[in-house]
């Protein structure tokens, strides 16, 4: 699946300067951070809530976390949840996967969190599973004109180390204790 073609269309026409990122296909933003081997504050993760009766695209760095209270109060909302997939395919007219990263392409008001609007460039989603876009900060924050307040707290997140993986699972239960009194003799 490729970028999304209204996509293409909406950055050359406003003159943006970006780049189509290729990579394999991946589901979250952390996969995303893990399969480029760039920092979780590098991706942009994009997320829809709905305040009120209201729809709103928020964009925050892939190390973070919506804040439901912070946000409710950011936005003056009386409620504020995370709609399921399904009401949003109904909603937006996207299949799973395809929403990007621009919520003006979506008839979306965008809410940017104020800690991402630091970082110079970002990897957006372009509506491919399997494509990405990075472009400057500054240009996505003109091009959609979007809102900035502080609404996420910072997560940990531990990127998957395949590496490790494969290590631990050759490991049988019982040499483990072996294997440790060995490494602390050599300590």
């Amino acid at each position: 699946m490729k970028i999304h073609p209204k996509l293409q269309k909406h950055l050359e026409a406003n003159k943006v300067k970006y780049e189509i990122i290729p990579h394999k296909k991946v589901f979250t933003a952390i996969d995303a951070a893990a399969t480029l081997k760039v920092k979780l504050e590098e991706i942009a993760k994009s997320l829809v809530i709905k305040a009120d009766k209201n729809y709103y695209m928020l964009i925050l760095a892939a190390n973070r976390s919506v804040n439901l209270a912070k946000l409710k109060k950011a936005l003056k909302a009386g409620k504020v949840v995370i709609p399921k997939e399904s009401e949003l395919v109904k909603v937006l007219h996207v299949k799973p996967g395809a929403l990007t990263g621009f919520g003006s392409l979506h008839n979306l008001d965008v809410v940017v969190d104020k800690g991402f609007v630091k970082a110079k460039k970002a990897i957006f989603a372009s509506g491919s599973l399997a494509e990405s876009i990075k472009i400057g900060v500054k240009d996505y924050l003109k091009l959609e004109n979007a809102l900035s307040h502080a609404f996420s707290d910072l997560k940990k997140v531990k990127l998957n180390n395949p590496f490790k993986k494969k290590i631990k699972s050759k490991i049988k239960k019982s040499d483990k204790g072996k294997i440790i009194k060995k490494i602390k003799k050599r300590k």
